[in-house]
């Protein structure tokens, strides 16, 4: 091996400037009530712990009103202001109930109390106030629920208007809620959605849009009173486009800009008729208005980096989240061609300073061509890589605040994000070529990128490992075991490890998942199960193995990865599992930095191994 490697000890102290970037005050999104402008919903770490946050925007306030100790990431702000929402669950695992607090602080109230535990990801309110909607899985399907609220806030039963034994979510509300609009997988049978417009008092379907082969995801509905028209995306052109539809005639209409390259999705839609739309081109990011009477697009200079949310405030200026290689993430205000800062409360803590990515393009083996996100670190190459997967399969990596990756870099170590086949946001096909043949054309992309990094004299050929959480870390487990002589090493996180045994143990709306990429359950489509498991290939497997899997989680259950360990070990193979109190998502940040801490130290003593 090279001797000439030059490997850095991992610097562990407390104050070392990597756990630095991991405290930061990074703002994971942030919202405003909808008939409230005055009040707002952030989630943000502000005490080292991803929580919720009530946002009084007059006086520039955040206020925290959960206090998990393992964090909550995910919440909805009641249309008012005078609630937030937010799923309390058991240590992670994303089975519970809705509960609400007031905004103005108070205990957590259960809202569904007499149903059994449920997962959600999707809880709504009309613009009115009136109406909670939110859809549960749960071993019976999935369950559209409605909720009424009365002037004094006090909540109804919660009654059924929408079921389904195929994924679904939703509702999106007309004005003042009469009608609910859903999103299902039943119509096509893939992870492709149609939408389904059901009138809450009664439960009766009255329209549904739909077509073999195309996705069609909900919006919201125009934000006027009697309004029939929906905003949604299509992807019947081969790339995500606005649609309207009008759900009293059934008529629709295709928003488009043919010489604009990339996905279009809509994000808003303002009371004076403007959309708010986002342009995803190469992983890159674009904003746009869009004027419905004069069907004009008009570019919207804003941060360059990682948009993660936008919405209207007002008619003439947008909010957004923006984060990038350098800063943890800030909420905007964009007006006309500006751009301000609204206050300091809501910009993250100064991160110490980062190196920057670029985008990069190579062919995989049958000529597609491949996105990823580079970095290098100072010092002249070849270097130790680290090859990095996201999860999904259905996401894009972006130019984005990553703290792991930064950490890598300060260690000497070269950083590869790949936006590998299934990822979102390069069209139809780039997306969908992986249904029901995964962990295949995903692992040729990593190849690929490994074949560009060397050729390109960047990455040592014997010192490159994989790294990546949720289906990153299933995708690098299956990597190491599918071609196992050109890696190094493997760091997987939250990671499938078994198709067969996940489909035992995870939560229905999961299964609903797996069942729509693999085209059937395992029963039904056993073969393609079987080649998509990284346990298949366990004999196989030469490089060290690093796994960090949650206790609790529901997604990446933990029974298919204590069989892959024994497996492993049996065959005497070497791998460490760590396993931590928490469901799939972290959102403690001293957890993330002892995770991180775990990385390097393995990454380090397995290149260490390779030079002695």
């Amino acid at each position: 091996m090279d001797s000439s490697l030059r490997l850095l000890a991992p610097d562990l102290s407390e104050h070392a400037v990597w756990k630095q970037r991991f405290r930061a005050n990074k703002i994971r999104f942030a919202r405003l009530a909808e008939a409230n402008s005055q009040r707002g919903l952030v989630c943000c770490q502000a005490e080292g712990i991803l929580q919720l946050h009530a946002w009084e925007v007059a006086t520039e306030t955040l206020r925290p009103v959960t206090r998990s100790a393992i964090g909550v990431w995910r919440g909805a702000i009641a249309a008012r202001g005078d609630y937030i929402y937010f799923l309390k669950d058991d240590q992670g695992d994303e089975t519970g109930h809705y509960h609400r607090i007031p905004f103005t602080g108070g205990d957590p109230e259960d809202i569904t109390p007499d149903l059994p535990a449920y997962g959600s990801f999707s809880l709504t309110e009309n613009l009115t106030g009136q109406f909670i909607g939110l859809t549960l899985s749960a071993d019976s399907g999935f369950q559209g629920y409605i909720i009424e609220r009365s002037a004094d806030g006090s909540l109804g039963k919660p009654h059924c208007i929408w079921q389904s034994d195929r994924r679904s979510y939703g509702p999106k509300f007309s004005y003042d809620g009469a009608i609910a609009v859903f999103a299902t997988t039943e119509r096509t049978g893939t992870n492709a959605t149609s939408l389904v417009a059901v009138q809450v008092a009664s439960g009766e379907v009255i329209a549904e849009l739909w077509q073999p082969d195309v996705d069609i995801s909900p919006v919201c509905f125009e934000p006027q009173r009697e309004a029939t028209r929906f905003l949604a995306t299509t992807d019947a052109s081969g790339f995500t486009r606005p649609l309207i539809w009008n759900v009293a005639d059934g008529t629709h209409q295709i928003i488009d800009r043919p010489d604009l390259e990339g996905d279009i999705g809509p994000w808003d839609w303002s009371t004076s008729g403007k959309l708010l739309l986002c342009r995803y081109a190469q992983a890159q990011q674009q904003l746009y208005y869009y004027h419905l009477e004069q069907s004009a697009f008009k570019a919207i200079a804003h941060p360059s980096g990682s948009i993660g949310s936008g919405f209207f405030d007002r008619d003439d200026r947008v909010l957004i989240t923006v984060s990038n290689p350098a800063h943890a993430g800030s909420l905007f205000a964009l007006e006309r061609d500006k751009k301000i800062t609204l206050s300091n409360l809501l910009t993250v803590d100064s991160a110490p300073p980062c190196q920057p990515w670029r985008s990069i393009t190579f062919p995989t083996n049958d000529g597609t061509e491949i996105q990823a996100w580079l970095a290098t670190p100072s010092g002249s190459s070849p270097f130790p890589t680290i090859l990095h997967t996201h999860g999904g399969p259905s996401a894009a990596m972006t130019e984005a605040y990553s703290p792991s990756a930064q950490a890598w870099l300060d260690h000497g170590f070269a950083w590869i994000s790949v936006n590998y086949r299934g990822s979102t946001t390069f069209g139809k096909n780039f997306e969908r070529a992986i249904w029901g043949q995964l962990g295949q054309l995903e692992v040729d992309d990593m190849v690929a990128a490994r074949s560009w990094l060397v050729e390109n004299g960047i990455a040592h050929p014997q010192q490159i490992l994989l790294t990546g959480a949720s289906y990153g870390g299933y995708l690098t487990l299956q990597a190491l075991g599918r071609v196992p002589d050109l890696w190094a090493g493997g760091m997987a996180e939250v990671a499938i490890a078994d198709w067969f045994l996940m489909y035992e143990d995870q939560s229905p709306m999961m299964q609903a998942v797996q069942h729509n990429f693999f085209k059937g359950t395992p029963d039904e489509t056993p073969e393609a199960h079987r080649i998509a498991s990284p346990i298949t290939y366990a004999e196989h497997v030469k490089a060290p193995i690093l796994v960090i899997q949650g206790c609790n989680d529901t997604r990446c259950p933990a029974p298919q990865m204590e069989a892959y360990e024994t497996r492993l070990k049996a065959l005497g193979k070497s791998i460490q599992v760590h396993w931590f109190e928490a469901g799939h998502v972290a959102g403690d940040m001293e957890q993330a930095i002892a995770h991180q801490s775990l990385k390097l130290q393995f990454a380090t003593q397995v290149l260490s191994n390779l030079i002695a």
